[in-house]
């Protein structure tokens, strides 16, 4: 009779090279993947804990050569995106080599795409083990991680109109485009049917854009009727104070949302297809790799993110000099759709799956985070560091959020999305593109 340690050796030595969850992984085997994938369908969540805690007390160093690689390889070479990864030492190099800014700026931004898409990705592994309460909220802060290195960074340099039009287009490009392509793309899958989502959530979400909009517009209009008690000072205090105000309302939401009301923006279940709801949550539930790894891989994530995110901003005047450029449309159109390439892929699969609670929550709750909150927050930094970073995105930059708060309200007031409303939206954000391809920002002395 063999003993139990000696059966708990040789379980293990057979699932040694085994992730959680590795479909096309060189390092496994199939056999082990469907026997560890049975035991996550007809277990329970604590015995998904259990097999993550497997390489915490039964350490060996070929284990934990083996976890690595595959950590290794599920991050970094799984993902077809991350065929970008390399553009970004490359855009170090060619920035102490030629000091070329317009071909830095470009490897930069092709640098940290895919960054920024990974840093989505290990947040939502995450998100496996802080249960869906934590999940959600690490997912929408993670998600607009770049946004708020590229901020703090060029914050730290003075750019403030870099901060505040790189924001604003973070919250266009949520808002118009990644929404719209979701719209769009879901609406084509399901052509045949009209989906739906949760009204409440998305009225909730559109009058906290209201406020982000009143909060942006009061400093502007105080500038520019010239009604300021002291000039140049006012806007300032109104804006510290405001942006004190809208991190107070961000944070009531958030308590509303996860605690007080969760039911509430809880969708109902859908009871059809049992068999195959059973295999897709399956197939959506099984984390890849350990909670661990998932906060070392953030951490080493955010680190290069910040590295590569210095050298874009240094780039970005170059870039408008020597491409013939606003600056305003490379930090409104060009620099958010890097930042949001996570978002707008994640987004588009949940449409597509016919998940648009998910979608909504992606789209326009990164959009509510960011003017709630980034925006705030980049006002408060400023606040501390000395900088001058106020809320007066000057009246262009202002009207034209203000208008694509109104356009999207009415666009999600049905609680339906189509193909249609899709396509508006895109063709809305061309518009917007557009209008700051012909836009700079006015003299000092006109003001």
């Amino acid at each position: 009779m063999v003993p139990i340690e000696d059966k708990a050796v040789d379980l293990h030595s057979e699932d040694d090279e085994t992730p959680l969850r590795s479909s096309d992984s060189p390092f496994s085997s199939s056999h082990s993947q469907q026997h560890m994938r049975k035991i996550h369908v007809f277990d329970t969540s604590s015995h998904v804990t259990s097999l993550v805690d497997v390489p915490t007390y039964t350490i060996s160093p070929k284990r934990l050569r083996n976890r690595a690689l595959m950590s290794l390889y599920i991050v970094l070479i799984k993902a077809k995106i991350n065929v970008l990864l390399p553009f970004g030492p490359l855009a170090i190099l060619l920035h102490y080599v030629t000091g070329k800014h317009g071909w830095v700026f470009f490897f930069s931004l092709l640098g940290i795409t895919p960054l920024a898409e990974r840093l989505g990705y290990a947040t939502e592994q995450l998100a496996f083990y802080t249960g869906p309460t934590v999940g959600g909220l690490l997912n929408a802060t993670f998600g607009n991680a770049t946004e708020m290195i590229i901020s703090i960074y060029a914050l730290k340099q003075g750019m403030i109109r870099v901060v505040q039009q790189s924001l604003l287009g973070s919250i266009l490009s949520n808002m118009l485009l990644v929404l719209g392509c979701a719209f769009f793309t879901g609406g084509i899958v399901h052509y045949n049917k009209i989906q739906i989502f949760d009204k409440a959530a998305a009225v909730v979400n559109s009058g906290l854009l209201l406020m982000a909009v009143m909060g942006l517009m009061f400093p502007a209009v105080l500038h520019f009727t010239h009604t300021e008690v002291h000039f140049g000072k006012s806007e300032l205090s109104l804006s510290r104070f405001s942006s004190c105000i809208m991190l107070i309302a961000y944070a009531s939401y958030l308590f509303f949302q996860l605690k007080s009301q969760q039911n509430f923006y809880r969708p109902a279940p859908v009871e059809e297809e049992g068999d195959h709801k059973e295999e897709d949550s399956d197939e959506d539930e099984v984390p890849e790799i350990t909670q661990w790894e998932a906060i070392g891989w953030l951490a080493v994530l955010t680190l290069w993110v910040s590295v590569i995110s210095g050298y874009l901003v240094d780039a970005i005047q170059g870039a408008s000099d020597s491409w013939n450029m606003p600056v305003a449309f490379i930090s409104v159109i060009l620099l958010p759709i890097v930042g949001n390439a996570a978002e707008h892929a994640s987004a588009i699969m949940f449409a597509m799956k016919d998940k648009l609670d998910i979608t909504l929550g992606v789209a326009i709750g990164s959009s509510t985070q960011i003017s709630m909150f980034v925006i705030p927050f980049c006002v408060v930094v400023g606040w501390f560091m000395g900088k001058p970073m106020d809320l007066n995105f000057q009246l262009f930059e202002t009207a034209t959020l203000f208008i694509t708060v109104l356009v999207v309200a009415f666009m999600l007031q049905e609680g339906t999305a189509n193909y249609f409303k899709g396509l508006m939206l895109i063709l809305c954000y061309l518009i917007v593109a557009a209008s700051f391809f012909v836009h700079v920002d006015p003299p000092k002395s006109d003001d």
